[in-house]
């Protein structure tokens, strides 16, 4: 899309302000309103943007060992390149246009720990070995009567769900919300999100949600601003919607799933389709990757401190580097059907994740199959009675213990975002070992 051609749409759809966002290590979404002008002198050459969105952790503080940036220089500027092609109009802003834009550093050059240049970087490689990647992601996610306000003064503790029950794939409870769901639905469309499905998950006031597919990095898009598109959208009927990997102890957790599949330099033929029921020799290979090289992209795939509560037996999450032919106990489950929707899922993923740096690993991973020629290993049929998988790590400094370690994801992804990745989840560690919880109030307060 041309510059003139975008500002004509702008002008024809009435649109005032400009919003454009970028998204930090932790998948947040981050920006600011531009007026027009800002924008069209924006996007011909770019503007700045704070480096600190890559200095500061999801509450904002400040990280203690950041190379990239810091005190120590000075928290400066970075370009922001506008993307042209990621218009969309928000539908429940009037005359607010969203752009999604690209970070650079000052001499030009990709700022290689950004999650989106991740994306870019990993999808040019797969490109150039001549494959077309095809990608949705699967949200499940909760959704409550409360506001920013009330969550705090009930310290996120008796919340309101939006329906009570355990109620799995519940035409009822969809129906008695019918104005929300059915205004959700449409809007997310009209923003450039279209979904393949939508429906009660097993719990009080639980969804799940399946993105449209589509090529490359217009995927990883759709799934990083689904999020926020779900919460701001929500927020205008009262309710809040959680993304936590395990938000109750009492209750499931909330999966990510992604599915993927590779297509011709075309986008015409499905790779992975070798006739009806069966899978090429190209899927074969990618799902080797893939299950192969989990545990050590597994600070990816699970990147916070929560993530490691859903990834426990019995929970319908997965628990070591497994697959399975339709199998929803294993890590990774392979999806025979025509040449349209053979595919592979990978299970592992929870809704918490960062889209760009979980596809990034999935395709990285499926692609240095290929091109190792990896045999799988059998198929698993439970995965929770399987004795010799391969374990997963059981929490967040194993998983980033391995991903420093890993040669895989250092040509993959840069040594200086694995370096920079491994440090904010270090950071993460160090917060969570420091915090008191109410588990431990409830323990020893008195007993001990």
């Amino acid at each position: 899309m041309t510059l003139e051609s975008v500002l004509e749409q702008l002008e024809k759809g009435k649109i005032k302000r400009i919003k454009v966002g970028v998204t930090d290590i932790d998948g947040i979404l981050r920006g600011k309103y531009v007026s027009l002008e800002k924008f069209t002198s924006a996007a011909s050459s770019g503007m700045g943007f704070c480096d600190v969105v890559f200095g500061w952790d999801i509450g904002d503080v400040l990280y203690d060992a950041a190379k990239f940036t810091g005190w120590h220089t000075g928290y400066p500027d970075v370009q922001a390149r506008i993307d042209l092609g990621t218009m969309r109009r928000i539908p429940w802003e009037e005359g607010t246009a969203f752009f999604l834009a690209d970070l650079y550093k000052k001499d030009g050059e990709p700022l290689s720990l950004a999650p989106r240049q991740v994306f870019r970087s990993v999808l040019g490689r797969v490109e150039s070995s001549g494959y077309n990647a095809h990608i949705s992601a699967e949200y499940e996610f909760w959704f409550f009567r409360e506001t920013a306000d009330t969550l705090r003064e009930k310290n996120f503790r008796k919340l309101t769900a939006l329906s009570p029950g355990m109620f799995g794939y519940s035409v009822l409870r969809a129906s008695q919300n019918a104005p929300f769901v059915l205004q959700l639905i449409e809007q997310l469309s009209a923003f450039g999100i279209p979904l393949e499905g939508f429906h009660t998950e097993t719990g009080p006031g639980v969804y799940e949600a399946a993105v449209e597919v589509d090529a490359g990095l217009a995927a990883a898009d759709k799934a990083t601003l689904f999020k926020t598109a779900v919460k701001e959208i929500a927020a205008r009927h009262g309710l809040t919607p959680t993304f936590m990997a395990k938000w109750s102890s009492d209750l499931p957790g909330s999966s990510g799933h992604l599915h993927q599949s590779l297509w011709d330099r075309d986008g015409r033929t499905n790779l992975f389709f070798a006739g009806k029921g069966d899978c090429s020799r190209v899927m074969q290979q990618y799902t080797a990757g893939l299950v192969h090289y989990i545990p050590e992209l597994m600070a990816m795939y699970c990147p916070t401190i929560n993530s490691y509560k859903r990834t426990v037996p019995g929970t319908w999450a997965p628990v070591n580097a497994t697959w399975g032919e339709d199998n929803r106990t294993t890590a990774v489950r392979t999806i025979p059907g025509n040449s349209k929707s053979t595919r592979v899922e990978m299970r592992l993923t929870g809704a918490d994740i960062n889209p760009y740096l979980a596809m990034a690993a999935s395709l990285a991973s499926g692609t240095e199959g290929i091109k190792r020629q990896m045999q799988l290993p059998p198929p698993t049929t439970n995965a929770y009675a399987a004795t010799d998988a391969p374990s997963l790590p059981r929490n967040l400094a194993e998983a980033t213990r391995l991903l420093r370690e890993s040669a895989m994801a250092r040509d993959w992804f840069g040594e200086e975002f694995v370096e920079h990745y491994a440090i904010t989840r270090e950071w993460e560690i160090r917060q969570y070992e420091k915090a008191v919880t109410d588990w431990e109030l409830l323990r020893y307060f008195e007993s001990v």
